[in-house]
């Protein structure tokens, strides 16, 4: 797997190797149930229906992961295209892009 990683380029391995090292013990496990509640009480959409709506429209990139900031409910789609990772933010009430970084 690290084999495989290395291979794809820094712009990838970077934020891998990382996320570990950038989070804070029992923040991400909070932050997972923070967001299952949200979505099962209907303040943000589940995650396939954000996918549905975004990954569809970035034509000739691969879908390489999302992150869910919580309590703003915003997911950030990445995406891989020619060695440049582009990070696609969307509001998780409404569904709608609100920002994009990269090309």
């Amino acid at each position: 797997m690290l084999l495989r990683l290395l291979s794809t380029g820094p712009a990838v391995l970077l934020p891998v190797l990382a996320a570990p090292a950038l989070a804070v013990p029992g923040e991400q496990a909070h932050d997972g149930l923070a967001a299952r509640q949200a979505t099962r009480d209907g303040r943000i959409l589940p995650l396939p229906e954000i996918e549905r709506r975004v990954v569809p429209t970035m034509k000739g990139a691969q879908y390489i992961g999302v992150d869910l900031e919580m309590p703003s409910g915003v997911y950030t789609l990445k995406f891989l295209r020619d060695g440049s990772v582009i990070w696609v933010d969307v509001d998780g009430r409404t569904g709608q892009v609100i920002g994009r970084t990269g090309h």
